[in-house]
């Protein structure tokens, strides 16, 4: 998927790769892709949450090896 921009977030635990997510999305225009690599179980179900609470759109979601790969569209 071909997205605006990328944030490493591998390494990192809660809530940064959320925080991260949060300052990438700020400096992007409405309907841009944001993707987010992390390694943080727990960044799965903190994905979805901050999608709802946010009101951005969680397009996807893979896990690949010990990645986990989330991809925002920014409202």
């Amino acid at each position: 998927m071909l997205t605006n921009k990328e944030v490493d977030a591998r390494g990192l635990n809660c809530p940064l790769p959320i925080l991260k997510a949060k300052k990438a999305l700020a400096d992007m225009e409405s309907g841009q892709l944001l993707k987010v690599r992390a390694t943080d179980t727990g960044s799965l179900r903190d994905f979805k949450a901050f999608a709802k609470q946010t009101g951005n759109e969680l397009v996807e979601q893979e896990t690949v090896g010990d990645e986990f790969i989330h991809v925002l569209r920014r409202r």
